[in-house]
């Protein structure tokens, strides 16, 4: 291994995540391992960039062979790519509280929680990418076969791609959501959180088969 990465592997192994910026500010990449056993798909490995990437075929190309190249090697089941308020907005849900106090005005305040805490308890909805892996292959089985054939690919026999439209900046439009309501009726509402009556999926993949970690 390269020696100029013994700096980052002695961080990450000390500090149990790590994440690296480019000069120009444009590229981040962070990984945070998932660190207790009763919660174990809560890692993550994320890759932010500018927008405008985004808009060259050439780019879009080769970041789906690079996501699902990456699925294989840490063995995940399952990764996202989109606009970060997209991601954001369907992973995190705004909840509104209050408590009494003495004065008998109640104290109230918001805080965001998790719409489903990991690919365990479902799938959060639908973004401009969304790469499935076996368990996911599995839970929808022939609907994926329903989805209009510009909405899917194959990567390989263990990953399929569904993405709902070209760029990432259609998320949040009309017709956007119109088309994510869509390919989220072909797939089967069940296996997705239901942001409107805020609802975790009734139907969930089974994780038994996945590989072991990695660290």
């Amino acid at each position: 291994m390269p020696t100029e990465f013994t700096p980052l592997i002695a961080y990450y192994e000390e500090r149990n995540h790590l994440m690296v910026a480019a000069r120009t500010d444009r590229n981040f990449v962070s990984i945070f391992p998932a660190l207790t056993a009763g919660y174990p798909y809560v890692g993550s490995i994320s890759w932010q960039t500018s927008i405008t990437s985004a808009s060259k075929a050439s780019w879009r190309a080769a970041h789906a062979q690079q996501v699902a190249e990456l699925m294989r090697l840490v063995q995940s089941p399952l990764a996202f790519s989109g606009l970060e308020t997209d991601l954001h907005g369907k992973q995190q849900r705004l909840v509104h509280k209050s408590l009494p106090t003495d004065t008998g005005k109640d104290f109230t305040w918001s805080e965001e929680e998790f719409t489903v805490r990991d690919y365990s308890e479902g799938l959060p909805g639908l973004v401009w990418r969304n790469f499935y892996g076996p368990p996911f292959l599995r839970m929808f089985g022939e609907r994926l076969d329903t989805l209009p054939s510009g909405c899917r690919q194959a990567l390989g026999e263990d990953i399929v791609l569904v993405q709902p439209y070209e760029l990432p900046t259609e998320a949040g439009t009309e017709a956007g959501m119109a088309r994510e309501r869509e390919l989220i009726s072909l797939l089967g509402p069940e296996c997705f959180y239901d942001h409107e009556r805020r609802t975790l999926p009734t139907r969930r993949p089974v994780l038994d088969s996945l590989g072991q970690p990695l660290h």
